[in-house]
This record gives C-alpha cells, structure tokens and sequence, in this order.
C-alpha cells in the first residue's frame, strides 16, 4: 500500500512533479529570475510592508470574473438591457472595492522575525513569525511560507492579526547540510475577501541557524579514555569509558548512571552502578576523528556527534579534537553546545 507524503501528497506524485521540473525547458531561467529578483531584497529582520513591497495581481478566479464581466457587458449593450448594465457594474464596483480592501489587508503589516534556535540534521528548523497590526480593524486571511520553487510544494500558515494587536505564525524548512545556513525567504501572503486578488509580499531575513550533524544512530560505545599526563595508571582497556563503581550505600542519587541502571534491570539484575571520580580524575576522554575509525569523513562527524551527547547524558569530562580545533575536557550544557558548533562548522 502506497504511503502518503506529508502534506496528503503521493510519493509518486511528487516523484512526477519533480521529473516535469526537471524537463521545464524554461525553468532555469525561471530559476536564475528567482535569484536575481531575491538578490534586490534587503536583508532584515523586521520589515514593513507598504504599497513598495507590496504586490498584487488577479487570481484564476479574478481572470474568470474580468472574462464574465466582459460578456455581460457585450450582451448588454447588444440587447440594450438595463438590468444588464446594472448587474455588470455593480459586479464591477465589488471587484474594485475587492482589489483596494485586499491590497489594504496586507499593507501597514510589521513582520518580525525571532531567530530560530539549532537543530540537528534531519529536523525541520521552525522559523517564527510575529505579524503586528496598528489599524483599528482586524486584518483576516494572512498567510506566510517558505518560498519555493514550485507553488504546489509551498506548506502556508494561516492566522488573522487582531485590530492593533499581534500574531505568531510558524512555518518550517529543512536543511540539507550541517553547517551554519541563512533563512530561506519568506512570502506573506493573502486574498481576503473575495479570492479575485493576490497579495503578496516578499522578505529575506538576515538571520541565520546553526544546523549540528546528525548523530550515529545507534549510538557506539564510547572510545577508551586516555590517561593524564600526570597519572601513572593504565589507561582502560577497549570498551566505553565507563568510570564507574558498584554503587554503595551513601552514594549520592547523581553519582548513579541510570542508564546503566535501565540495562541492568532490563537483564534481570538488580545490581546498580556509582561514577568512580577516583578512576576519572585518573583518565580523561579525548574525542577525535581518529578513534571513530570510519573511512567516510561524514560518517566520522556523525559518530563524534553521539560520542558527546552520549557522554554529556552520562555526566562525563570530555574533550574535542578536530582539525585546527581543540576542546578541552569538560562537562555540562555549555561545554556541549561548544563541541556540536565545533562539529557543524567544522
């Protein structure tokens, strides 16, 4: 049975759409468009939208009210009809207050942007939008996304903006790289209230998020500490850096590696397990590329990744030694956002 993509979109389809992209004679052109057209935008962000960034052009269905309202109008003077006229012009009329209170919709929005935080690879990165409104009267239908290449793989975020108030959108994007990436641009967009106009608006946002590799899954076993150089004891044999005791009674509850406990249950036993600091002020674990032992240099990144949220789990002193880069041991939630920076940028 054929799975849905997100969006209640086919893997098929999607996988067709993509081909048709791909024979578009004309769509590196439209491509390199795109790019010039972004590359005039300033980068901000917080931005105002007024009638210098705001766009607005006929929908499908504004096309088929302009070709209606043109018939009407050929019938009615043809057969003299009044009430032909009337009917037109009065169509005609709504259109036109359409097109102003549409356009008005968007216009006078601020658009502020709160920079995302980082992420691993593999997760969507989720970008917020806070949308604020000085007018007196609400502003309905108002949309944001990620802009894209093809308008059917565009996912919008809907909300309506209170009368001189505010509102959070958020809208998400994938990278496809570790690294550090600058927000892809967004489009605000809306046809409130008849659907016969689009309004949109384009904003590249200067911030940029950090995307930290993605971990070996499973984890591996971490590498075998090193000793100190003011230690005279061996250092562990091959296996995890363990550091660890049998736990004795006294111990404090954040000496007990749970982890270890959960195993130990899970087996049947009962026995629990107390970080040794006798045995850690003795050794230090150093991680390298050079102890993942991978041929891939992705691969190796990948594993270091779970090497230090493994070891930041366990509560243990770490280092991170990388080409140009070194680490010194430590331990808590600074010292682990330090070595996944190390390891994205690297």
């Amino acid at each position: 049975m054929e799975t849905p993509a997100p969006g209640g979109r086919s893997p098929v389809g999607l996988a067709a759409r993509a081909i048709l992209a791909r024979l578009d004679p004309l769509a590196p052109l439209r491509q390199r468009f795109q790019r010039w057209w972004q590359a005039r935008l300033p980068l901000c962000d917080t931005l105002l939208l007024t009638q210098r960034n705001v766009y607005i052009l006929p929908t499908g269905a504004g096309w088929m009210l302009a070709l209606t309202l043109s018939l009407l109008l050929v019938a009615s003077i043809n057969f003299q009809l009044n009430l032909g006229y009337l009917f037109t012009f009065l169509l005609a009329g709504s259109a036109v207050a359409g097109m102003y209170v549409c356009h008005a919709n968007l216009r006078g929005i601020i658009l502020h942007l709160k920079a995302p935080e980082a992420h691993f690879l593999g997760s969507s990165s989720t970008i917020e939008v806070q949308l604020s409104s000085a007018r007196s009267s609400p502003r309905h239908g108002i949309a944001l996304c990620v802009h894209g290449a093809h308008r059917a793989d565009l996912h919008w975020a809907w909300t309506d903006v209170p009368a001189q108030g505010q509102a959070r959108v958020q809208v998400s994007f994938r990278p496809t790289h570790r690294g550090l990436h600058r927000l892809p641009p967004l489009m605000a967009e809306t046809r409130f209230p008849f659907g016969s106009f689009r309004v949109w608006a384009y904003w590249r946002p200067a911030a940029q998020v950090l995307v930290y590799p993605a971990p070996e899954m499973p984890a591996p076993p971490l590498p075998p500490g090193e000793p100190r150089a003011d230690g005279n004891a061996p250092a562990q044999g091959v296996g995890e850096f363990d550091g660890v005791r049998a736990y004795r009674r006294g111990d404090a509850l954040k000496l007990v590696v749970w982890k270890k406990a959960a195993r130990t249950l899970a087996s049947g036993s009962d026995e629990l397990l107390s970080r040794d600091a006798q045995q850690a002020q003795r050794h230090v674990l150093w991680l390298d590329p050079a102890r993942a032992a991978l041929p891939d240099p992705e691969a190796r990144i990948a594993r270091l990744t779970a090497w230090v949220l493994q070891a930041d789990r366990l509560g243990l002193s770490y280092g991170l030694r990388l080409p140009g880069v070194e680490i010194a041991p430590d331990a808590g939630a600074a010292h682990r956002r330090r070595c996944l920076e190390a390891l994205a940028l690297c």
